[in-house]
């Protein structure tokens, strides 16, 4: 059976309804298997940059400390849900990641740093963290080689970000990625790797498919091209791990209109 890991951080976003983070990571728990799943306590403060470059960095990591331990501390992948998207960082800190290419399945590149981020939030530079570009404590050590990661459904990028993309060694697959999800299997497969990690930000998604995401981006895929994604993937390499996350409602009552869609989406991870 999957083991499910929920964190309800919050920290991590710049988007102004980012505490519905926590809202959404608990009505995600609320439908998984109760024996499965672990809710981690992670703290309500916003914390304090530091030095760091990063908002939020104390809390941040705080937060990736428990996340590394609950994911190491169990059998078999586990799947993680969030929260923003800074949860993905700490739980491939917690795996051997020597023969892992992640997949990263976003809207958005995330691949800012604290020198070129106007928000200076983290959830806009995680996949250069995983890159080990990032302050120490949300860094990746060792780093992964920009060769093994992918984004697929990445719409929207930064000036920064585009410069920086060309000559970084990153596989981009963009939005029409969806259209052939055996061909994003076999880039997976080209790069060597052993096993995959699966990283899902909601907001992958189409807008006219989920409502409960702070930063929508038109364009985007449909349940059924993720889902099928995801599958192909899996049915190439073995899963190491995987994330989803950056569900945000707009009320908590609202949370049950996405939920099917989010559901489908966890069953093709586990």
């Amino acid at each position: 059976m999957a083991r499910f890991i929920v964190v309800p951080q919050w920290q991590g976003s710049s988007s102004s309804r980012a505490m519905r983070l926590i809202d959404g990571a608990l009505a995600i728990a609320g439908d998984l298997p109760r024996a499965a799943t672990t809710i981690l306590d992670v703290p309500a403060e916003a914390g304090e940059d530091l030095g760091s470059g990063v908002r939020r960095f104390s809390s941040l990591t705080r937060i990736a400390d428990l996340v590394s331990r609950a994911v190491a501390d169990g059998d078999g992948p586990a799947v993680v849900v969030g929260g923003d998207c800074g949860v993905a960082l700490p739980a491939l800190a917690a795996l051997d990641t020597s023969d892992i290419a992640v997949l990263w399945l976003d809207a958005h590149a995330d691949l800012q740093t604290p020198a070129t981020s106007p928000s200076r939030a983290f959830h806009g530079m995680v996949v250069r963290a995983l890159l080990g570009e990032a302050p120490t404590g949300l860094a990746l050590d060792p780093p992964l080689p920009a060769d093994r990661v992918l984004l697929a459904g990445t719409r929207e990028f930064d000036p920064e970000e585009e410069a920086f993309v060309p000559a970084s060694g990153i596989t981009l697959l963009g939005a029409e990625a969806f259209d052939r999800p055996e061909a994003v299997a076999e880039a997976v497969v080209a790069t060597g790797a052993a096993r995959v990690y699966l990283h899902v930000d909601l907001d992958v998604l189409d807008p006219g498919v989920i409502g409960g995401v702070s930063h929508p981006v038109p364009f985007g895929a449909s349940v059924d091209q993720v889902v099928a994604t995801i599958r192909a993937v899996r049915a190439r390499l073995p899963l190491a791990g995987a994330t989803l996350t950056e569900f945000s409602p707009a009320a908590p009552e609202s949370a049950v209109d996405d939920l099917g869609t989010i559901l489908r989406i966890i069953g093709a991870l586990a």
